[in-house]
């Protein structure tokens, strides 16, 4: 799930290619964590509850694979973002990470899956 999340908070489009998400080159991670309307826009797409682009239309289908399977298409571009942006949700808008696992993760089980990445990366105690 937390990888899945980053991947959301991204804003990186994902198109499922044999072996891996595509990133499109044009995607700045850094500019929409930084935006806090553009965050909660991909927030509300993939919690179905706004609109989506068609990046985030992507993003909500490829979730339960990501979740699923550790990220395993995935590559070290995604991952990079997927920790940018879960650094910055964790630490800067903890209601939104709640709002993610109540929708992804209701039962806990992927908390517990992806815990001691959490910790590894620094992004809980």
């Amino acid at each position: 799930m937390i990888l899945t999340i980053f991947l959301i908070f991204s804003s990186v489009q994902m198109f499922v290619n044999c072996d891996e998400y595509l990133v499109p080159q044009n995607i700045n991670v850094d500019d929409i964590i930084k935006s806090d309307r553009l965050m909660r826009n991909y927030l509300d797409c993939v919690l179905g509850k706004g609109k989506c682009t068609p990046e985030g239309e992507e993003l909500k289908k490829d979730i339960p694979d990501a979740l699923q399977n550790e990220c395993a298409k995935c590559n070290d571009k995604h991952k990079e973002g997927i920790k940018k942006v879960l650094r910055h949700i964790i630490e800067n808008k903890p209601e939104w990470w709640q709002e993610l696992q109540a929708k992804f993760d209701p039962k806990g089980e992927y908390k517990q899956k992806y815990n001691a990445f959490l910790k590894e990366e620094g992004l809980i105690r």
